[in-house]
């Protein structure tokens, strides 16, 4: 299948989601895109308007520790910073969107990784 064909339909699949999933300000949503080479986390209060935090493996600090941010370990490791950054924001429960993709893989991993780090999704 072509990628930018690959790339609509996971757009339409998100779109779907979005129409169920809010994030609001006592429950923000947990935002995860997947690239080939990285991952990326936001928390994003949509009432509104605002990211409250955002991580990913292209952050400096991310790379000293993990060279590649593509792979499942890096999504373990990203789970935990997304959910110490936000317990650290005061932010407890969190509504999940998988953006779009397959819950498997690096995104079951960051999910995984983020509530046992304490992060109600």
């Amino acid at each position: 299948m072509e990628t930018a064909q690959r790339e609509l339909q996971r757009r339409r699949r998100h779109l779907r989601v979005r129409k169920r999933v809010v994030g609001l300000p006592e429950r923000p949503r947990l935002v995860v895109h997947r690239s080939h080479l990285h991952l990326y986390a936001q928390v994003v209060d949509d009432r509104a308007g605002k990211t409250l935090l955002a991580c990913s493996t292209l952050q400096p600090e991310f790379r000293k520790l993990h060279a590649k941010g593509g792979n499942v370990q890096a999504a373990r490791m990203l789970g935990e910073k997304v959910a110490q950054s936000a317990l650290s924001a005061g932010i407890k429960r969190v509504v999940f969107d998988r953006g779009g993709y397959a819950y498997h893989g690096r995104v079951k991993a960051l999910a995984d990784a983020a509530r046992e780090k304490g992060l109600t999704l």
